[in-house]
């Protein structure tokens, strides 16, 4: 099992005739990813081969999912065009859109979060590395290479550290990475991902990565407590992050004790999760667990 992405899923790329976007097509391409075409209005009719693969370029999401069935787009799209692409997948009705941009205007966020509500496409990003199953599909720019199949699901705020966790843990495998982005506001947050890998039959443990600013693991430690019966593992970034300074994250501001890591740490440990100081003492605490398991 899985969550939000697996095997089956026919993924599209909005964005791909770009620099970035046939880069990561390509590499989503050898990781055995189903990518089934792209969309580009100006490029629209042609074909473009990437990773050994004649991909079709469409007009439109809603074109593309129409010729090919697809069910996840990926977005490689500037930031000032984002959020029409966020709109245009929404419309479409894509189950699940996957946005990579880094530097989307907060408002323009905001808006595509609002128009979100009450429609079927759930969006994960943006600013975000995406999803991967691993040995089966991957929608963002994870390296497919890091680690196999096991029964760890993953949820983090940051890029690398959800590579370094991967790497750490790789002897043992995950059913699904996710990273949800660092941004004040993202689509898919820490509690829609606990929730899914709480019913994932397949995740037996969750590591949650998170960093300081923000309410967002607060809230998710309320959620573990209320919800959450298998055992989570944490971590948040920023233990030495001097206060009020922006660290990285657009989202990472630290404002008194509110969104240290020290208060998020404390929050997460009363809800029965258990917190690492460094990503290294977090991956010991999980092996710890899954050894006992």
């Amino acid at each position: 099992m899985s969550i939000y992405l697996n095997k089956d899923s026919k993924i599209i790329v909005q964005g791909m005739t770009g620099g970035m976007g046939a880069k990561h097509t390509t590499l989503m391409v050898e990781s055995g990813a189903n990518i089934v075409g792209g969309v580009n209005a100006r490029k629209a009719g042609t074909t473009v081969e990437l990773g050994g693969k004649e991909l079709p370029v469409f007009g439109t999401v809603e074109e593309a999912m129409k010729e090919t069935g697809a069910d996840v787009s990926v977005a490689f799209v500037p930031p000032a065009f984002t959020k029409d692409a966020c709109f245009e997948a929404i419309d479409a009705e894509i189950p699940l859109l996957v946005v990579i941009t880094e530097g989307v205007p907060v408002l323009d966020t905001a808006e595509v979060v609002q128009y979100l509500e009450g429609r079927s496409t759930r969006m994960i990003g943006p600013n975000c590395p995406g999803i991967i199953t691993p040995e089966e599909s991957l929608a963002g720019i994870t390296p497919h290479t890091i680690a196999g199949k096991g029964p760890v699901g993953l949820v983090s705020k940051s890029g690398t550290l959800t590579y370094q966790m991967m790497f750490e843990l790789k002897d043992f495998g995950f059913t699904t990475a996710i990273g949800i982005g660092g941004d004040p506001i993202v689509g898919t947050t820490h509690i829609d991902a606990l929730e899914a890998f709480e019913n994932d039959p397949d995740t037996l443990a969750i590591v949650m990565i998170g960093e300081i600013g923000g309410d967002a693991e607060e809230r998710a430690a309320a959620y573990i407590k209320d919800h959450v019966t298998k055992p989570v593992v944490g971590y948040v970034a920023g233990f030495t992050a001097p206060e009020g300074k922006t660290m990285g994250h657009a989202g990472a501001i630290v404002s008194g004790s509110s969104g240290t890591a020290q208060a998020k740490k404390e929050a997460l440990e009363a809800a029965g999760v258990k917190v690492g100081k460094t990503p290294s003492e977090t991956a010991a605490l999980m092996r710890e667990i899954l050894q006992n398991l």
